[in-house]
């Protein structure tokens, strides 16, 4: 008799990596890999409030799959979004997507929407005894610039963003019982990811295409790696650190992966915040960096991706570059100005039509437009856990596909 799938929980991340593991689960077409998903996040998906791509609602009625608009931050709702449904088993697996990804929220914004969400949710998780809890964690730390970061690395937050995500990592591996596994990836990107580094810069990469002018870095090129990570490869390895973790317990596979999660806040910053661990506690918990094997740096990428649009990439000169440091700040609207501008003229010239309903506007934020180092070593994961690589280049192919798929779901301009 074979054995029965796993019930499997995701929580959160239908803007960040949500819908893409959710697909990957239940796929369109062949055979699921879960007995159960319920997915249970902030948005809704009829209507929907955030980007779904063109695969995900082709899954929302397949009767396996129980998506719960839910609000997390409420303790009651948690509990709730816990409870199995009627005639079946509790989730095996969880999925711990949640997070505010901006960078332009405050401090208690992310104390309440992703430090102390993600705590509730690992507490319940672990009196609930589900066999494997995957925290997926976005690249929110500054590596150096050659990259090559292992696990034990002595990274710092980049950020307040960053310093409460990796707080939220301390809180979960703080909870002894609880069967945590970390996935700490680099730059995202793939089919229907809107979000990201490298979303971005492939929409600029196309405005500059179609100006027909070179598109330039405001940052001297140097190494600074940009580690990339294809999201097929984080859903696949989100899957794997589950089965992985599900036999072994937590004592077992921190004895196997575990790592030291020091404090990196503000000392200041915890004093008044209830349930965060004292600053001279470290917890140990399995983790794992996911990045592929193109060492990609930012001289690569923007090189792959403008020439995908029939263009270059260059650089400013150093003193445009160092005046750009000094006031980059006040150049943010300047510079969108032509980036906005010129995609607006694309998309009212794409035939056929975009939707309306578009998610991508080429827009550069000041997080955008600055400089960000990540470089991550991917051994580990490729040793403990066996872990192989689906996408493990950065490639034009890849920057191509992603183009093609928009431009069939008509939110991407056919110029």
């Amino acid at each position: 008799m074979a054995a029965r799938k796993p019930n499997v929980l995701i929580l959160g991340g239908l803007n960040v990596c949500g819908k893409s593991l959710a697909t990957a689960l239940v796929p369109p077409e062949g055979e699921p890999l879960v007995n159960y998903l319920r997915i249970a996040s902030k948005f809704s998906v009829a209507p929907p409030t955030t980007y779904l791509g063109a695969d995900f609602p082709k899954i929302l009625s397949n009767p396996i799959l129980d998506y719960r608009q839910a609000n997390l931050t409420i303790p009651s709702t948690v509990t709730s979004v816990f409870e199995p449904a009627e005639g079946q088993e509790p989730f095996d697996y969880v999925f711990d997507l949640t997070g505010e990804p901006r960078h332009d929220r405050p401090d208690e914004f992310q104390i309440k929407n992703t430090y102390a969400l993600s705590r509730q949710l690992g507490l319940e998780a672990a009196k609930r005894k589900v066999k494997s809890y995957v925290r997926l964690t976005l690249p929110f730390y500054i590596t150096s610039d050659k990259g090559g970061a292992d696990e034990a690395a002595d990274l710092k937050p980049e950020d307040g963003t960053g310093a409460w995500w990796h707080e939220t990592l301390r809180g979960l591996a703080a909870i002894e019982d609880l069967n945590l596994v970390i996935l700490r990836i680099g730059f995202v990107y793939g089919p229907y990811v809107d979000f990201g580094q490298v979303s971005i810069l492939i929409q600029v990469s196309a405005v500059y295409g179609y100006m027909r002018e070179p598109m330039k870095a405001l940052h001297s090129p140097g190494k600074h790696a940009i580690n990339t990570v294809h999201v097929d490869d984080v859903t696949s390895a989100l899957w794997a650190a589950a089965e992985w973790m599900a036999p072994l317990g937590r004592a077992e596979a921190n004895k196997l992966a575990g790592e030291k999660i020091p404090f990196l806040n503000d000392k200041k910053a915890i004093a008044d915040i209830p349930n965060v661990l004292a600053h001279d506690v470290t917890p140990v918990a399995p983790l794992f960096n996911l990045v592929d094997d193109s060492e990609t740096t930012w001289a690569k990428a923007g090189q792959a991706t403008t020439s995908v649009f029939g263009t270059s990439f260059d650089f400013f000169n150093f003193l445009t570059n160092t005046l750009a440091k000094f006031k980059l700040e006040d150049q943010v609207e300047d510079i969108n100005d032509q980036h906005v501008g010129a995609w607006n003229t694309m998309l009212s010239k794409s035939d056929p039509p975009v939707l309306k309903t578009t998610p991508l506007d080429a827009y550069m934020d000041l997080y955008d437009l600055q400089k960000h180092i990540v470089g991550f070593s991917n051994a580990k994961i490729k040793r403990v856990l066996g872990y192989q690589l689906k996408q493990p280049s950065f490639s034009q192919d890849a920057i191509r596909e992603i183009v093609d798929k928009w431009k069939a779901e008509r939110v991407w301009p056919n110029v």
